[in-house]
C-alpha cells in the first residue's frame, strides 16, 4: 500500500501575527512555523497504517525552502519519503490542489490523506478539490478510518449522530480532530531524519485564481473592567452596565 500525506506549514497559534508592509501578506519575521495541527492527524493515521499494513508513507508539501522543516519532522516521525513541491502559490486552495493533483497523478497512491482544513486559512477545500481533480472516492472530516482490501470505511460526526462512508481505493481522506492522537518524534528519529534527503520538484505551473487585495488584523479588544465593592455591589453595578452600556437588558 502506498500512502501520500499532504502537509501545510502554518504559523504557530502562539505567534504574534503582523501584516507585511504591502498589506497583502503576513510579515514572516519572528514567526514560528509548524505543521498544521489537522495535518498531524492525517500523518499519524498514515503512520499507523504503515505499522499495521507495511504501507509506504510519502509526505508532500507545497511551498518554498522553509517548508522543508515540516517535511523533515515527518521523516523524524516515521515517514519513508518527503517531497517539496516548490511553488509560491500557497495561498490559493485551487492552485495548491492542482499542484498536488499533478504530482500524485499516476504514482499509484492508494490513499491520499489531508487535514480537514489548513489551520489559519480554514478553507477546508484542498482535499476535496484534489479528489475531484483525480476522480477519486473521498470522505471528509473523518474521525475513524478502517482500510480493507481495496476498500475503506470511514466515520464522521454529524449533527444527527455518526455518519458512515464506505468506498473503494484509491481514495482521498481528510482527518478531523479525534481520529487519533499524534505522536512525538523521538531523538533517534530526529537524528535519522537529518540524514535523509527531501526530494525537490518544481510545482506544476498554475495561475492563481484568488488574489488577496488586503489583509487586516482584528480590532483590539477593549480592556476589561474591574468591579469594586462586595458581591451585592458588584452585581448591581454589572446589571447597570448590561442595561445602560451593553443594551442587552
Amino acid at each position: 500500500m502506498k500512502i501520500l500525506v499532504a502537509l501545510k506549514q502554518v504559523p504557530d497559534t502562539e505567534t504574534k501575527i503582523k501584516v507585511a508592509a504591502g498589506g497583502t501578506s503576513l510579515d514572516p519575521a519572528d514567526v514560528k512555523w509548524i505543521t498544521s495541527p489537522y495535518d498531524e492527524y492525517a500523518l499519524e493515521e498514515g503512520l499507523r497504517l504503515k505499522e499495521a499494513k507495511a504501507a509506504e508513507v510519502t509526505t508532500v508539501s507545497v511551498g518554498e525552502e522553509k517548508a522543508k522543516d515540516v517535511l523533515r519532522n515527518s521523516l523524524a516521525l516515521g515517514a519513508d519519503n518527503a517531497v517539496l513541491l516548490k511553488s509560491t502559490e500557497t495561498g490559493d486552495p485551487l492552485a495548491v490542489a492542482k499542484i498536488l493533483a499533478a504530482y500524485a497523478e499516476g504514482k499509484g497512491f492508494d490513499l491520499v490523506l489531508f487535514g480537514n482544513k489548513g489551520f489559519g486559512s480554514d478553507n477546508g477545500a484542498v482535499g476535496a478539490m484534489v479528489a475531484e481533480l483525480l476522480g477519486l472516492s473521498q470522505a471528509n472530516l473523518v474521525t475513524k478510518l478502517e482500510v480493507g482490501e481495496g476498500t475503506f470505511r470511514a466515520e464522521r460526526e454529524g449533527d444527527g449522530g455518526t455518519e458512515v462512508v464506505e468506498g473503494s481505493l484509491p481514495a482521498v481522506i481528510t482527518a478531523q480532530r479525534g481520529l487519533n492522537e499524534p505522536r512525538y518524534a523521538s531523538l533517534k528519529g530526529i537524528m535519522a531524519a537529518k540524514k535523509k534527503t527531501i526530494e525537490e520538484v518544481d510545482g506544476a505551473t498554475v495561475s492563481a485564481a484568488m488574489i488577496v487585495s488586503a489583509l487586516t488584523l482584528p480590532p483590539a479588544r477593549p480592556e476589561g473592567r474591574k468591579l469594586d465593592g462586595d458581591a451585592a455591589t458588584q452585581a448591581q453595578t454589572l446589571l447597570g452596565l448590561l442595561r445602560d452600556e451593553a443594551k442587552v437588558l
